[in-house]
């Protein structure tokens, strides 16, 4: 670490030099303007005037790539936060692989529309603009969607309905989507700090909890698909049980979507005491379980195999919802309040 010492200019400014190889690296002089951050942690942050500004443009070389790996990539640039990314072919026309990838891409991407397309190359925008989303909100959206696909899954699984099944599968793409929108808000915010504030924080630390939590509730979403996955393969599209076992699964499943709920929140809304319930709730889901698995009656081999995997879903999705919790407490006990002083 390298220490500057602070010299005073006026009655009531201080100054300090730059370092002259960061003013170097970042093309600053004499004149030249500079940000300034101002966190509540005490850090001040100073950044070159080309940081307000983002990468304009990242070009995949897609000569010796496959059409999975263009996708990839394409994929990729987009999630570091690129605003414009151009596919091109140095040696001729793009194969019709390469293109059906990029357009593959397209679909599965927030905000992303092909502006240029000549046969050598297709240049494609994101539209997303940062100050148009917040992160809590994107986490909050995300948990809602997998939250809704859990729902049409068991009541799919209650009602032998096919239909509300693939329902819950058709939003397993939006839910992606949000997913890597996340991802993309979380990189810049990381790169640039002055974009941290415009998805609503205060700093950079709670950026990596929050890619965390992002994935914790994809796999939930994931989950999810799973259990609409089992309706959509087993015969009537729904259990062998009785009528009882299932309103324990359903019941079983509410206290899921509750914990996974509260644990977001709790992550938002810096609330220790969220936690806390949070985990008062994962015990009482996982003796649930068990009680339902301890009640089954006598069954087939292959029964017993789609109703163990329902339950390991719930289990899952709960134990993602745990991750969240405690990552949720550290961001809490990061902050004042009346359980924590920090001096």
């Amino acid at each position: 670490m390298e220490t500057r010492k602070v010299q005073r200019l006026g009655p009531s400014t201080l100054a300090m030099t730059l370092p002259a190889e960061w003013a170097s690296e970042h093309d600053v002089e004499k004149g030249d303007e500079v940000s300034i951050r101002m966190s509540g942690k005490g850090t001040l942050t100073v950044m070159p005037e080309s940081a307000n500004s983002e990468e304009t443009e990242a070009i995949i070389h897609a000569d010796n790539l496959d059409a999975d790996a263009v996708e990839r990539a394409i994929v990729a640039q987009y999630v570091l936060g690129r605003r414009v990314i151009r596919i091109e072919n140095e040696n001729g026309a793009l194969n019709s692989e390469h293109i059906n990838a990029v357009y593959k891409a397209e679909t599965q991407l927030m905000g992303l529309g092909v502006i240029e397309e000549t046969p050598e190359s297709i240049s494609i925008r994101c539209s997303v603009d940062p100050e148009d989303f917040t992160l809590d909100n994107l986490l909050e959206r995300l948990e809602r969607t997998g939250r809704t696909m859990r729902g049409e899954a068991i009541k799919a699984l209650a009602h032998g309905n096919s239909d509300l099944a693939q329902r819950a599968l058709n939003r397993e793409r939006q839910a992606n989507k949000i997913f890597v929108l996340l991802l993309r808000l979380i990189f810049t915010a990381y790169q640039n700090p002055n974009l941290a504030r415009a998805v609503d924080l205060d700093s950079g630390f709670p950026l990596i909890g929050y890619r965390s939590i992002a994935k914790n509730l994809e796999l939930t979403a994931d989950n999810a698909e799973d259990i609409a996955d089992i309706v959509m393969e087993t015969e009537g599209h729904t259990l062998n049980v009785d009528n009882a076992t299932m309103r324990e699964i359903r019941e079983l499943t509410e206290q899921v979507d509750e914990i996974t709920s509260i644990a977001v929140e709790a992550a938002v809304s810096r609330d220790y005491d969220r936690t806390i319930e949070a985990r008062q709730l994962f015990h009482e889901i996982s003796n649930h379980e068990r009680e339902i698995l301890n009640g089954l009656p006598e069954m087939e081999n292959q029964d017993l195999l789609q109703v163990r995997e329902v339950l390991v879903s719930l289990q899952q999705t709960a134990q993602y919802a745990m991750r969240n919790a405690e990552i949720a407490a550290n961001l809490a006990l990061n902050e004042e309040s009346e359980h924590m002083s920090i001096n």
